[in-house]
């Protein structure tokens, strides 16, 4: 079997692979939303724990399908959060907690990469964006301190750095951006309900919605934007096309750019 060959294969092996565990994610997401409108508690704690690390290995896979080195944070990132997703079904408090900074330390992780991939270089953008989202954590946190109780201090820390996360994948295009406004949506979903807030109609189903969509957004957007720092690196490595002058082109014979002789009669 010849080189080419076997690339192909594995490749094809590869492709298959990711397309498979992007199949598996989407159905046990979905299996997972099902289970909260059919109130099935088994099924939905039986998804929720798989959720995170089926988008996790397609994330690897599929970096390595395009022969690309996957963010070192990002499987980091998502682990942590199934950790938390796990810590949060316990429903007590000392494992809130403990879910709470499991998903701190994901948050950490997306800053990080965010940040490593350019996402303040527009300081102009970043600071406009950093106001705007300052401003709406400033007047959330107001409206549910004095209904949060003893988690006055975790929840306001940790939607900070839930809000950091928010203003720095802006940075990096729309699917990111996307991706950290339904984080914070999600999260702040989860605030009002910790601070006894009326609930709105299938409120567990939109925490786990926008949070789905959200974790898929940011983990695809940040490999979005590796390929495009990818191209953008390659062609400007690549050297330009020498420029022969008018009638040398690559192609042209022996009388290119010769006057034609004079006809004869």
């Amino acid at each position: 079997m010849s080189i080419r060959t076997t690339t192909r294969a594995v490749l094809g092996g590869r492709l298959r692979s990711a397309t498979g565990l992007l199949t598996g994610f989407a159905a046990t997401s979905a299996a997972h939303l099902g289970a909260i409108l059919t109130d099935s508690p088994v099924l939905r704690h039986a998804t929720k724990p798989a959720l995170m690390p089926l988008l996790a290995a397609h994330s690897v896979t599929a970096a390595a399908t395009a022969a690309r080195e996957t963010p070192k944070l990002l499987a980091p990132a998502l682990l942590l959060s199934a950790g938390g997703d796990v810590l949060l079904q316990l429903g007590n408090d000392p494992a809130f907690l403990a879910g709470m900074g499991s998903f701190a330390a994901a948050h950490v992780c997306y800053v990080t990469m965010f940040v490593q991939r350019g996402a303040l270089t527009d300081r102009r953008r970043a600071a406009v964006v950093a106001v705007a989202y300052a401003t709406a954590w400033a007047a959330m946190v107001g409206r549910l301190w004095p209904d949060l109780g003893d988690l006055q201090v975790p929840v306001a820390g940790y939607s900070l750095l839930l809000t950091s996360t928010a203003v720095t994948s802006a940075g990096l295009g729309w699917r990111t951006g996307l991706g950290g406004a339904l984080f914070l949506l999600s999260d702040t979903l989860i605030a009002t309900k910790l601070a006894k807030w009326r609930e709105l109609p299938g409120h567990q189903f939109w925490i786990m919605a926008t949070y789905i969509l959200a974790q898929y957004l940011l983990s695809t957007g940040l490999l979005t934007a590796l390929r495009e720092e990818e191209s953008a690196t390659g062609a400007a490595a690549r050297p330009a096309a020498p420029d022969h002058g008018p009638g040398r082109g690559s192609n042209a014979g022996p009388g290119a750019g010769r006057s034609p002789r004079p006809a004869t009669a």
